[in-house]
């Protein structure tokens, strides 16, 4: 049962919120990130409001152009009068715990719409490329009545899955000349992509990245290609091209969604239109198959699920016994006389959860 907002400070921001107060939004960002007492009971009042927004992630390795191609595509979004929500999540600072902030410098250019919100968040060690609150703050910005909210990762490669969980489109970025197809591959990125943008595809390499990926996307379906595609006379270019249209095609029969690479030079603007409108035909699509439903009830249940193990880690560490036993445990850990597994268990013992079975304490 969460505490009772009606005469609480709580209530009072809730108002100021719902009545679109810029500065109620940035309190009520700053009360979920730093898990301020009340964080959850304003989270469980706003969740009716949520479902209206668009959510839009951006993942991809640094240096991909993240940054630019979010301003780019949140300024479309403006030309259009539609109101746009940011979290860029910013690496952490390893000597204060802070976001460095590069991202918001670089969109510095947009911060100033009325339109726009922009909140940078540091990671804080999160390895999924999102910060561990960034999916409560992008309910706010739901909450506050934005039409798209847009998440960009931190940009650590391989270990921006999480991003998937977290958005109803997943938008990868990459760039030519670095070896991304490869990339690509190896981090599971062609697994979570809805959307592939070459970036700064003015650069050499540019069309070959695309037809690389574009070839993946239609290994993916079963489909084999030669095994010596691009080279002893067979053109990448012409495989490529192949497998688009077979592609487009199996989505046409099967009803699935036929991944699309996009070049784009976000610097310039160019491609970002197009961008838009692949995101805005993915929505339709999501909507017309019933997929957003149920992309976003898996996404409740996995928050559920965390707020259920936050609520124990802070039952366990802060307001329980967990740091008290461990303490009286290391002598034992190191000496090999107990385990992890056999502190572990006391503690989760001392909260009234029956031991494991087969573990002695």
């Amino acid at each position: 049962m969460l505490s009772d907002t009606r005469t609480s400070p709580v209530q009072e921001l809730l108002e100021r919120f719902r009545a679109g107060k810029r500065v109620a939004l940035a309190r009520a960002i700053s009360m979920v990130e730093d898990a301020r007492p009340g964080f959850e009971a304003l989270l469980h009042e706003l969740h009716p409001d949520l479902g209206r927004a668009q959510r839009i992630g951006l993942t991809g390795p640094p240096g991909a152009g993240k940054s630019t191609l979010t301003s780019k595509l949140a300024l479309q979004y403006r030309e259009r009068d539609e109101r746009v929500g940011i979290v860029a999540v910013d690496p952490s600072s390893p000597f204060t715990g802070g976001a460095l902030l590069g991202d918001r410098i670089r969109m510095n250019n947009i911060a100033t719409d009325p339109g726009i919100f922009i909140r940078s968040m540091a990671a804080r060690g999160a390895l999924g490329g999102l910060a561990t609150t960034t999916k409560e703050v992008a309910d706010l910005l739901d909450a506050y009545g934005f039409d798209h909210v847009i998440m960009e990762t931190v940009g650590v490669g391989q270990s921006e899955l999480e991003v998937a969980g977290t958005a109803d489109t997943t938008v990868v970025v990459l760039v030519p000349e670095s070896g991304d197809s490869i990339q690509a591959m190896k981090a599971g990125l062609m697994e979570i992509a809805d959307i592939f943008v070459i970036n700064k595809a003015d650069r050499p390499g540019a069309d070959r990245l695309a037809q690389e990926i574009e070839v993946m996307l239609h290994m993916r379906l079963g489909e084999s290609q030669p095994a010596a595609a691009g080279h002893h006379g067979v053109s990448l270019k012409s495989v490529g091209k192949a497998a688009r249209e077979r592609t487009q095609q199996a989505a046409e029969e099967g009803g699935s969604w036929a991944i699309p690479v996009i070049k784009t030079v976000a610097q310039s603007g160019d491609g970002i239109e197009e961008l838009a409108r692949t995101i805005d035909r993915h929505r339709v699509y999501l909507e017309s198959t019933g997929e957003l439903s149920l992309r976003r009830q898996r996404r409740l249940g996995e928050r559920t699920r965390a707020v259920v193990n936050r609520r124990l880690q802070t039952l366990a560490w802060l307001r329980g016994p967990g740091e008290e036993i461990l303490a009286e445990s290391l002598p034992a850990l190191e000496s090999g006389a107990d385990s992890p597994y056999g502190v572990a268990a006391r503690i989760v013992r001392a909260l009234g959860v029956d031991t494991p079975a087969g573990i002695q304490t």
